[in-house]
């Protein structure tokens, strides 16, 4: 405080408006063998179709880990996903498997401007680890040369003169630095008109004079010879030497050029695509028709050639020169276009064959990035294509530069330069690995571990065995979530029982012994809940249907209670306990069943005629008669505990005093009134004072508050007592 030297008033704040805060309960969390996706890294995802876009389809390996996660985000919108690390592998360029954990890992081991240095040059991999990057193709056209290209006079040899024949000859020895690719457009057109030089050295001239040639050239005429390697077209004609060109060209005195006049031969704009090579001889089929044959035309001898890159049609134009470059005095040729497909149709499900799709299904585009780092979009964002492709591909990361690029990844260069027109990547050596170990699951579970940097407050446990299906593999699952779940204590597992306990077994009591039996050698933990099941559901992404745990859905019956009531109200019975989407249950428990289930710590799950499937007990693990048997009581103290200790962290490093004290009761009790006064407790009392901050304890630097709870208790038995009397006697008689 300052101090006034006459007199004055000094205003001064202090805050008592601090409140408890409220905290999220109904946050899921599971690990489990996935097809795609970041590995050992949480994930939040907050749908289904979330949920299958990072970590792909359930198969007949991980359906039952798929479908826990997909069945409580029937009743939830946030559920963190871990990926356990085992034998899985990226696939790569090279089809040397190698695992990429996550983008962290990239960006610390592979990533590098000027290439990585640690791998094969010229790599790209699989951006998720697994077989599916096996299906993953990349194509990079580095230049307008590599785009569309013109090809010179004499080309097409002993040309297929009859309609549908499938081959062409070209003479490769006129096409010197280039070869014909699978995949490749061509267009036949009429032969060039062959001209002269007659001015001298033209050198970035857009006027061009020639002599008259052999042929009449015309606007739209395209210039092709003399190591021109960009399409430049006749503008305007002046006269009839002298050519308007769209582009400045450098050629020497005396030299011979071609113009082109870029009329076809057939009708319209007749493409035909590559489909194999054999020396000098192109198989080819009509482009988006490939059942159509091959030629619709006569083709004459001598014809000229113009072959375009196979997703050229993707893109509005050739690669260039950036804008960025040309406006910051940067190099040439800095642009690329890439397109990544699916080889196989694994990943999209298209048919690998159909017209249009060239025996691939393209995934991502890729346009007009740039080989400098440095460029920049004309809204400032990179257009660099390593960081691109980092930035904004599901699909894949980039390695390595093009080995035969020039300059790449150098910002002061005057030119960049590819002799490879494409290059064409098919990734490979990606592989699967479902079958997870125990020690795998545990340490993907392990993620979750930190409770200040994760927050958690449902584990699901998935299929209960783990990884044996069996009591003794349940027995190690379930030690492992309830070690998470203790050793946090802030969160609730769920757990069902092992598949063979339940699936398959048409005995009611043999199910019962064996799910008892089963649950019998878990731990006890108030932390923990377990279900009586499994439940049949319709499987849309492989047309099955399966039996599937429901810890996914009991856990998702408290998230759905906490969204229509509050975590301390039970999340079982006809109200709050109603699973979506079971078709029927591989075990539908009966009265005495259920008992039998009730004390061994299991809730059962019942399929009711006429009222759907309900889930109908609301225990905990806990083994000893306790209030914390009971999942209500046991999340009233979570949330209670999670929002008063964060509430409490304000008081750290203030003065043990009456005042801190006060502020402390003036905090937590109105947040303990507004719990009772919906339905939490029914009574408490909180203590911090001097007689429990004694000397001793202020001495400690410590600071205690005792809080009394009186639980609120679920109904769990209804005695209906029906008491008949004769008709003379009064009710105040016999019901006092």
């Amino acid at each position: 405080m300052s101090f006034l030297v006459s007199p004055g008033v000094h205003v001064k704040e202090i805050d008592l408006t601090n409140v408890v805060p409220s905290v999220d309960t109904t946050i899921g969390a599971i690990a489990g063998p996935f097809e795609k996706g970041p590995v050992s890294s949480i994930v939040t995802i907050t749908s289904e179709a979330d949920l299958l876009n990072n970590f792909g389809k359930p198969n007949a390996d991980n359906f039952e880990f798929w479908f826990t996660a997909s069945n409580f985000l029937k009743y939830s919108n946030t559920l963190k996903v871990v990926r356990p690390a085992s034998a899985i592998l990226n696939a790569s360029e090279g089809g040397t498997g190698l695992l990429i954990k996550d983008d962290e890992e990239y960006l610390s081991d592979y990533f590098s401007e000027t290439g990585d240095g640690t791998v094969t040059t010229n790599d790209w991999y699989a951006r998720n680890a697994g077989a599916l990057g096996n299906s993953i193709g990349v194509e990079v056209c580095p230049s307008a040369q590599a785009y569309e290209q013109d090809l010179g006079t004499n080309n097409l040899v002993n040309g297929a003169g009859a309609v549908g024949d499938k081959t062409i000859t070209v003479d490769d020895a006129d096409e010197a630095g280039f070869a014909f690719q699978v995949g490749d457009m061509i267009k036949f057109h009429e032969a060039s008109v062959v001209v002269k030089v007659v001015a001298g050295a033209v050198t970035n001239s857009i006027n061009l004079t020639v002599d008259g040639g052999s042929g009449t050239v015309a606007v739209g005429h395209r210039v092709i010879g003399a190591g021109i390697t960009e399409i430049v077209k006749v503008k305007t004609v002046t006269s009839a030497t002298v050519f308007v060109l769209d582009k400045p060209i450098t050629v020497a005195d005396n030299v011979d050029l071609a113009f082109s006049n870029y009329t076809s031969v057939e009708a319209g704009d007749t493409q035909y695509e590559v489909t194999s090579i054999t020396g000098e001889v192109l198989s080819i089929r009509l482009k988006d028709d490939p059942d159509s044959g091959g030629l619709q035309t006569i083709i004459p001898d001598n014809a000229l050639i113009t072959r375009r890159w196979r997703w050229a049609d993707l893109f509005d134009s050739a690669p260039s020169q950036s804008d960025y470059n040309l406006n910051n005095g940067r190099g040439t040729g800095d642009e690329l276009h890439i397109v990544v497909f699916d080889t196989t149709g694994l990943i999209t499900g298209a048919d690998v064959d159909v017209a249009g799709q060239r025996g691939n299904a393209v995934v991502e585009t890729y346009a007009n990035l740039s080989k400098n780092p440095s460029a920049k979009s004309p809204q400032g964002d990179s257009i660099y294509y390593p960081t691109r492709i980092f930035n904004q591909s599901s699909f894949v990361y980039w390695g390595d530069h093009i080995a035969a690029g020039t300059n790449w990844g150098t910002d002061t260069a005057s030119a960049y330069t590819s002799v490879v027109p494409i290059t064409t990547v098919s990734l490979a050596g990606g592989t699967d690995d479902y079958a997870v170990t125990a020690g795998e699951l545990e340490l993907a579970y392990d993620e979750f571990a930190d409770t200040e940097g994760v927050d958690v407050n449902l584990v699901l446990g998935g299929p209960s065995s783990g990884v044996t299906d069996s009591a003794a593999g349940q027995d190690t699952h379930v030690t492992m979530i309830t070690s998470l779940v203790e050793t946090r204590r802030d969160c609730v597992g769920f757990v069902s029982p092992y598949r063979s306990a339940t699936v398959g077994i048409t005995n009611s009591t043999t199910q019962t012994e064996n799910v008892t039996e089963a649950f019998q050698l878990c731990p006890s933990s108030s932390y923990m809940v377990f279900d009586s099941g499994y439940k049949y559901i319709y499987d849309k992404y492989n047309d099955l249907y399966r039996y599937v745990p429901m810890n996914g859905d009991i856990a998702g019956l408290c998230a759905f209670t906490d969204g229509v009531a509050d975590p301390w109200f039970s999340p079982a019975g006809y109200n709050r306990g109603n699973v979506r989407g079971a078709i029927k249950l591989s075990y539908n428990p009966s009265q005495g069943e259920r008992d039998q289930l009730y004390r061994f710590r299991v809730n059962p799950v019942v399929n009711f005629p006429g009222q759907g499937v309900v889930l109908f007990g609301d225990k905990t693990a806990l083994t000893k008669p306790s209030a914390f048997d009971r999942i209500n009581v046991r999340r009233l103290f979570l949330v209670l505990e999670k929002s008063i200790a964060i509430a409490s962290k304000f008081q750290l490093f203030e003065f043990n005093d009456e005042f801190t004290r006060a502020q402390f009761r003036n905090l937590v009790e109105p947040f303990l009134r507004d719990v009772q006064g919906r339905r939490g407790i029914t009574d408490f009392k909180v203590v911090a004072d001097a007689t429990n901050n004694t000397g001793e304890v202020i001495d400690r630097n410590e600071f205690i508050g005792d809080i009394y709870i009186k639980p609120a208790r679920s109904i769990n038995f209804i005695t209906l007592n029906f008491i008949a009397t004769r008709t003379g006697v009064a009710f105040s008689e016999v019901g006092g």
